[in-house]
């Protein structure tokens, strides 16, 4: 193992979770866990992967690209990503992820669904008013929502998104009950929301999966 550190950091964000989920009184087996390995190298993923991880982000397709030929190999890990997707490369994402959590349009769901296999699909929703985050406005969700459920080759789960940052996770909340009650306007049962800093409001407020970088692997190297 290339990280000494992993297991103990693992351990940590693990007790983390269970102690959101007993006090949200929910169970730990409905919070996914979603290492985000976006600027890491392949090897981090395989160690994360021995240490009984499974679900891996990542925010770039072409980074992952070059990652995926040393991750093939690893049986039943799945690949979301978690990056703003231009519709030019939606191709090449369907082929190299399993779960697409930033569908923002009816257009992006179309073209992932003429992808060459069937993919699990999120819909990113902006809730914030930051230019810098990408994702729909609640406005256009029906429309998204009716073209991933048209495609034959989609199979949607469920709202991701990506409130402000802050140093007060409190300050996340709002954003995360907005996205719940949105998911139960369309009968949707799994919320992608949560990060290292803020896992545990995400949780209580009904995360399905939280999607945890630094806590794991510690301070990302700038993305070239």
């Amino acid at each position: 193992m290339t990280d000494p550190g992993l297991k103990d950091r693992l351990a940590a964000v693990h007790d983390r979770i269970e102690n959101a989920v007993a006090r949200a009184r929910r169970r730990s087996s409905d919070v996914r866990l979603l290492a985000v390995t976006k600027v890491f190298p392949a090897s981090a993923i395989c160690d994360a992967y021995e240490l009984g991880l499974r679900d891996f982000g990542e925010n770039y397709v072409q980074e992952f690209e070059t990652k995926a030929p040393h991750v093939s190999e690893l049986r039943d890990a799945r690949f979301h990503l978690i990056g703003h997707l231009q519709s030019n490369k939606s191709r090449l994402a369907s082929e190299l992820f399993h779960v697409i959590q930033t569908v923002d349009s009816a257009k992006l769901a179309r073209r992932l669904n003429e992808g060459i296999r069937a993919l699990d699909v999120m819909i990113e929703v902006k809730l914030s008013e930051e230019e810098s985050k990408s994702g729909a406005d609640p406005t256009e969700l029906t429309a998204i929502v009716d073209a991933c459920r048209a495609a034959p080759n989609l199979r949607l789960l469920g709202l991701m998104t990506v409130p402000p940052w802050s140093e007060d996770a409190e300050q996340s909340r709002p954003y995360f009950a907005r996205l719940r009650e949105l998911a139960a306007h369309y009968s949707l049962d799994q919320l992608s929301m949560g990060m290292s800093g803020d896992m545990e409001v995400a949780i209580e407020e009904g995360a399905t999966c939280v999607r945890v970088g630094t806590a794991l692997f510690g301070k990302r190297r700038k993305h070239a």
